[in-house]
């Protein structure tokens, strides 16, 4: 094992974490082109990114080349920080900050791994001018029981350069601020709680430290924990009520104010320390002279080392207990909406004050602690350099330091020198990792046993420094103190190395064994390949070559793998250089590793890997036992026994073995035990199983079944207790072990008895070869059934099984189950695959038939009494019985599968997504999870997948309707469709249907399976509401339910569940724009196009209309009774559409009815685009407050007189329905234009306006015949004079009809007189009446929206208006001057 570099984690989007931060680097989106991942940045604010200040143009020289190496290396310039626990990460710069969170998600290649995703972005300088210094990320530990020791969540600590210290959680909530210094913050460091490794180690507290130019304050942990926790329960509850207020401890800290030393750039607490006597007296010697006095015990300080300046390396050292610590009353950050809290940094506690003090609070700077002086006791003086960063090792014994010289210094702490110095390390990034040795991996050595505890010894640790030198873009691994390089690594320039050097905070020797959290040492963030990656370091590494076995048994592995990657044509010596690689090798662990990198290797060939074991294993016989590792022996002793097997079975695959045997129906049925019409039957269906499934499937040629390399072999099968297993592999997988061992006997071309008699002595359970076999059968279902023989040798391999020991054991109670018999029913049920798990059912059926039998007759014949045989008889019989079961079952299952495979042969030209991919094959064991609707519900896909009328199921109905001529046939036609349109190539689609049908009498009842289509169909149109023919589909298959209680259930569910938050989206958006809305606002609103919102109104509308006639009829016929087949009694599952369709209460009716004319007023709106109305203006306050309520509730509706003003604003809306209805159906000569331009009928026969407007008009309390008569004026505005003619005898009120024609007679002939100009027309216009003329004079013939009409039908219109009008009315005369004048007109001039 050799140091590595492990990736662990990825970022979603780095790109636009560095947009962000550095919003001049943002490279423009060329057009046409795609942002990468841009879809992925959901946490954006999308109104922030354009409003990001614009760069000036640079100019293409050097200048390009410098952007494109700030593009790089823009994470070199960021205040970076990783939380040891990896559950956080902040990227910092300037004012701005990215949190990132890691989630686990599938990347490109379909692998789950774990990706860094932006969880909060945005500011963080609350001063102006004030930017981001350094950064934390703090894991606190939980404090339930439940979860001691983990982290609970994660406290963000940001330096600035206002010297403020401000505090946030993981979701950028400010939490509190604290003001210790004026000066900036240089940079802020952490220590937690580690368990000392023996006595001699002093305990370290936990603390935060932050650095100033001139000063150092450290916060107690355990005050700083105690305050974060007490301010986060402040924001949540001050969140929640906004009127708490709970005010934490105050922090602890102590401030030194660092005298004799130049500039700190960087810092390191090393914690307190006691000195040994010697250092003591050496101390006070050098301090205070030679008289110098001492105390008995040697006191304790805290030390802190420095790096900077004059001196290049500082240490101070500050007296435990020489000042008291400072209290710093921690200030809340909380935003409510009642109160704001301004927060005061060390001066005290800022709670809920009034307004005038936060006025006077703000106003004023916080008061700031003054400093304890602290000299520095001594250092590393060098004027000419200038040290840069300082990193404290884990076990506070070293340090490393860089400096601008391009050196890496170690340091000794306890000592203060210098040990080690590195060179060529210019910008250098530097970290460490810490190794505790395994000692299950020490060599056993032959050592006297010692009483006292353990030979080998407590673990050691080894430490190793980790350098990353961006100039040269290479990370090297250094043992310390004076060890080799270990590791080198080509990483890139532009990486940042991540050292926390803490861990949780919040620990204590007590919980901190409780759990051992997964904590990342070192991270090296790579922003090219943006990724996040930790460094490996095995202990051995640190032993140095001459104690070390290790690192020559890596060297040995090494060499091995090299060996086995060469292509060699003599294999016989790379054999024998492998055997001698292997026996060199000391340490067991390393053996075993380099023996299964051998047996995994692709280039041996079987007998060397079998002889390459075997020699091992001899090689571990004939030493002694003491030093030989049984695990090891057992390792080789299990694989070699495994090679054993895979020769054998090799062998008897190789044979040339050839069943000659020839095989008849007679013998098939003899071998099932089935007579001639039962054989018959399941081959018909196995044929037209055959046929459906081979249209539908994929077949690949180049299958090698039964071939399996021994590396796979090996991999897959596992030696344990003198018995074979295999591991968990994926089904494929298990298939092809399966194919190894029995896809020759299956095929007859294989002794079926060798193969067996070899598999058992091997060790394998006949449970796992019954596993094996039933998983190879069942998965080549086309070579079974293209191959009738292949059922013979199931059942001979069926047979030799069952006579194994312990498969079937001959002392099972009798009355119970056999669970040999119920693993291969069990097989069968789960098998998608049904033609061969009815064959296997079959034979198994067969089998299980013969062995009992022959069970019996050895009792009989050894003398049994009657009482055994009994026994045996029942124990036949009800194992028996599950096989009749499961036959039935299966025999269902294919029918319904071969059903669920056909296809109808001419398909519709537009056919969506949903509709092409395919559906799921069925098992009996889906079938019966499925619940009371499963079958009905899986049919009721597949035609949704095929888009069949409804008639068709009726169609192929109607022979069972044949045969029961006593059913009510009334509703079978109701709302059908035209015979000639389901007329197409169905091929054996109406034959199957059939067949399903007296198969699933019950489950595929008319009405049953018509609610599931209907069910279906509505939910697929719920997914894409713009496929409106899905809801048009739905209603039809609603309106073929017969049974009134199915069907007012189910239109009561689709209402409540998809409709009535998408009708009063629609009904709402309406009455705000006060037409019919664009395509834009229904697209939002409602969400679909405004194609797609009229044709859901109109299907609304019919299911409203369904629901009522429905509500009507369920009294006059009693609720269905609903049956389950007997063979599928035991289903369970979901409650099916149809049970819960006649659970729904019964609907309050003129609800109904109210919400019926709402629709149908929005869908005039729609479908004819109306303008300048609002549909909820016509309605009082009780009409409006009724709408949208549950259907099945009493609501309180209007009722008496309406105001007329809404009569007279219903009155006009209807009369426009009727006059957009008449137009779109006759356009006349003006309108042709626009009637290329009118909105297209939906999906479906369109509605009878104008008899749903005289419907709507009793409804709405105005007068029907206002309506009809304006019908017929609209009709005859149009010319369509016949069906006016028509349309009159519906009007009652004659008289004001006659009226109203008689002017529409007068705009004809004044169009015909007037605007023609022709001189004829003059010489008539001066022989009418002056009356008539002026009369003729006032009509406006450009109402007309018709001017073409023959004069000759106008003339008829005249006799009509004669013969409505009574003699004694005003306008009589006028009509009779109008006969006089249309008779002129039509009579040609001479």
């Amino acid at each position: 094992m050799a140091c590595s570099i492990v990736q662990f984690c990825y970022f979603q989007d780095l790109q636009g974490t560095r947009d962000f931060l550095f919003p001049h680097l943002r490279e423009e989106t060329p057009s046409g082109a795609v942002r990468r991942d841009l879809s992925k940045l959901t946490n954006w604010e999308d109104d922030g990114w354009g409003a990001w200040e614009d760069t000036e143009p640079q100019e293409p020289d050097d200048e390009g080349n410098t952007c494109k190496t700030q593009k790089s290396s823009w994470l070199q310039d960021c205040v970076l920080s990783l939380s040891p626990t990896n559950d956080l990460m902040v990227v910092a710069r300037e004012q701005k900050a990215v949190f990132l969170v890691p989630k686990w998600k599938y990347s490109d290649k379909g692998k789950e791994e774990m990706q860094f995703a932006v969880g909060w972005s945005g500011s963080l300088n609350v001063e102006e001018g004030e930017n981001v210094t350094s950064a934390l990320c703090i894991p606190l530990a939980s404090q339930k029981r439940s979860s001691t020791g983990r982290p609970d969540w994660t406290c963000i600590v940001v330096g600035f350069t206002s010297g403020y210290v401000r505090f946030y959680t993981e979701s950028g909530v400010l939490l509190l601020a604290q003001l210790l210094n004026e000066d900036p913050v240089l940079q802020l460091k952490c220590r937690t709680y580690e368990i000392p490794r023996h006595p001699g180690v002093t305990e370290q507290n936990e603390e935060l430290s932050i650095l100033y130019p001139a000063a150092i304050v450290t916060i107690d942990g355990f005050s700083l924990f105690q305050s974060l926790r007490a301010c986060r329960n402040q924001v949540a509850k001050a969140a929640a009520s906004g009127n708490e207020n709970v005010q934490p401890p105050p922090l602890a800290y102590k401030k030194w104010g660092l005298q004799d030393i130049d500039t700190i750039i960087d810092h390191a607490s090393i914690g307190i320390m006691t000195l040994s006597p010697f250092d003591q007296m050496k101390t006070a010697s050098n301090i205070g002279g030679f008289n110098a006095a001492i105390k008995n015990s040697p006191p304790a300080m805290s030390q802190y080392i420095t790096v900077g300046s004059n001196p290049f390396t500082g240490f101070f050292f500050a007296l435990e207990g020489s000042t008291q610590p400072l209290l710093s009353h921690v200030a809340l950050a909380v935003a409510s909406k009642l109160t704001s809290a301004l927060f005061n940094a060390a001066s005290g506690w800022l709670g809920w004050k009034n307004k005038h003090e936060e006025e006077a609070v703000q106003k004023q700077k916080p008061k700031v602690e003054p400093a304890t002086p602290l000299a520095v006791r001594f250092g590393l003086p060098d004027s000419r350099r200038h040290g840069e960063s300082i990193c404290l090792s884990p076990c506070n014994t070293l340090a490393a330091v860089t400096d601008d010289f391009g050196r890496v210094i170690l340091l000794d702490i306890a000592r203060g020198i210098a040990v080690r110095m590195w060179k060529g390390y210019r910008d250098a990034q530097i970290g460490w990792v810490q190794v505790v040795e395994d000692l299950h991996e020490r060599v056993p050595e032959k050592v006297d046993t010692s009483p006292f505890g353990s030979t080998q010894g407590p673990s050691r640790v080894a430490q190793f420094l980790v350098i990353y030198a961006p100039r040269r873009g290479i990370l090297e691994v250094w043992s310390t103190q004076q060890g080799p390089r270990v590791g080198a690594f080509n990483v890139g320039k532009h990486c940042r190395l991540l050292y926390p050097g803490y861990k949780i905070m919040g620990l204590n020797n007590v919980t901190s064994q409780s759990w051992q959290p997964q904590t990342y040492q070192i991270c090296l963030v790579d922003p090219v390949s943006g990724s996040v990656k930790t460094v490996f370091v095995p202990f051995h590494l640190a032993l140095s070559d001459k104690k070390s076995e290790r690192a020559k048994d890596v060297h040995l592995v090494k060499k091995l793998s090299a060996l086995l990657k060469t292509k060699s044509s003599n294999l016989d010596l790379v054999e024998t250089e492998i055997k001698e690689i292997i026996l060199d090798i000391k340490y067991p662990a390393t053996k075993k590793q380099a023996l299964e990198s051998i047996l995994a290797s692709e280039r041996l060939p079987f007998s060397c890997l079998r002889d390459i074991t075997q020699t091992l294993m001899d090689t571990l016989k004939n030493q002694e036992l003491e030093s030989v590792d049984e695990g090891l022996l057992q390792f080789c002793a299990n694989k070699l026994k495994l090679l054993h097997l895979y020769e054998s079975a090799t062998q008897l695959n190789s044979l040339d073995f050839h069943s000659d045997t020839p095989f008849s129906d007679n013998d098939l049925a003899l071998l099932l035990r089935l007579d001639e019409k039962e054989l018959l039957k399941l081959q018909a269906l196995l044929e037209k199983y055959k046929r459906e499934n081979t249209r539908t499937a994929v077949r690949f040629s180049d299958d090698k079944d039964g071939v399996l390399p021994v590396k796979t072999f090996l991999e897959y099968l596992e030696y344990e207790k003198d018995a074979i297993g295999i591991k968990k592999i994926s089904d494929e997988e298990y298939v092809a072990i399966g194919s190894f061992f029995f896809w020759k006997c299956l095929h007859g071309e294989s002794s079926a008895e060798d193969m067996c008699h070899t598999l058992e002595s091997a060790g394998l359970s006949p449970q796992l070869l019954l596993s094996l076999l039933l998983s190879v059968w069942l998965s080549k279902e086309k070579d079974i059934l293209d191959k009738p023989q292949s059922v013979c040798c199931l059942h001979t391999m069926l047979s030799l099984l069952s006579r194994m020991k312990v498969a079937l054991d001959d002392t099972w109670d009798s009355q119970s189950v056999s669970p040999w018999w119920q693993q291969m029913r069990t097989a069968c049920i789960q098998s998608e695959n049904n033609g061969a798990a009815l064959l296997c059912a079959h034979v198994g059926h067969s089998v299980a038939a013969q062995i009992p039998n022959s069970t019996t007759e050895k009792k009989a014949a050894l003398g049994a009494d009657s009482e055994a045989l009994t026994d045996s008889w029942e124990a036949l019989s009800l194992d028996a019985e599950y096989w009749k079961l499961l036959l039935q079952q299966l025999e269902d299952c294919l029918l319904l599968q071969t059903l669920l495979l056909s296809r109808a042969q001419a398909r519709s030209p537009k056919v969506s997504s949903p509709q092409a991919e395919p559906l799921p094959r069925l098992s009996v064991r889906k079938l019966l999870e499925g619940g009371k609707g499963g079958i009905a519900d899986s049919v009721a896909k597949w035609i949704f997948k095929q888009d069949f009328s409804p008639e068709v199921l009726r169609l192929a109905n109607k022979e069972r309707d044949a045969e029961n001529p006593d059913e009510p046939k009334e509703g079978i036609t109701r709302g059908l469709f035209e015979v000639s349109e389901v007329e197409m190539d169905l091929g054996a689609i109406p034959d199957l249907l059939r067949l399903a049908y007296e198969q699933f009498p019950c489950s595929l009842e008319l009405d049953v399976l018509h609610a599931h289509c209907c069910w279906e169909y509505v939910v697929q149109w719920n997914k894409d509401p713009e496929e409106a023919r899905f809801f048009v589909r739905s209603i039809e298959h609603l309106k073929h339910i017969l049974n009134a209680h199915i069907q007012n259930g189910l239109a009561l569910m689709m209402w409540n569940t998809f409709l009535v938050k998408r009708f009063s989206a629609a009904t709402y958006l309406m009455d705000k724009v006060g037409k019919s809305p664009k395509d834009r606002l229904c697209r939002r609103d409602v969400g679909m196009s405004d194609t797609a919102v009229t044709s859901f109104l109109g299907s609304c509308l019919d299911l409203l209309q369904t629901l009522m006639e429905a509500d009507i009829s369920r009294d006059e016929m009693q609720a269905p009774a609903l049956g389950t087949e007997d063979a599928w009694l035991a289903v369970e599952g979901p409650v099916s559409i149809v049970e819960l369709a006649l659970e729904q209460k019964h609907v309050h009716y003129p609800l109904v009815e109210h919400h019926s004319v709402l629709c149908a007023i929005l869908y005039a709106v729609m479908r004819f685009s109306l303008k300048a109305v609002k549909p909820l203006s016509l309605f009082d306050s009780k009409g409006k407050n009724a709408f949208f309520k549950d259907l099945t509730s009493i609501q309180l509706l209007p009722s008496g007189e309406m105001d007329p003003n809404f009569i007279s604003a219903r009155q006009q809306l209807l009369l426009k329905v009727v006059s957009a209805a008449v137009q779109a159906q006759h356009p006349g000569a003006k309108d042709k234009e626009s009637s290329e331009e009118a909105p297209p009928t939906p999906s479906g026969k369109d509605q009878d306006w104008p008899v749903l407007a005289v419907d709507l008009a009793q409804h709405l309390q105005v007068s029907e015949d206002v309506v009809r008569r304006h019908y017929v004026g609209e009709l005859y505005n149009y010319g369509a004079d016949h069906l006016a003619e028509e349309a009159i005898l519906q009007v009652h009120d004659k008289e004001v009809l006659a009226s109203q024609l008689l002017v529409l007679t007068g705009q004809r002939l004044a169009h015909a007189l007037f605007h023609t100009q022709t001189r004829e027309g003059m010489e008539l216009l001066a022989r009418l009446p002056p009356t008539l003329c002026t009369w003729l004079k006032a009509m406006d013939p450009q109402d007309l929206q018709n001017t073409q009409v023959p004069i000759a039908t106008t003339a008829k219109l005249v006799n009509k208006v004669i013969e409505l009008l009574p003699e004694n009315h005003g306008q009589y005369g006028l009509a009779l001057h109008l006969i006089e004048a249309v008779e002129a007109i039509s009579i040609p001039p001479l």
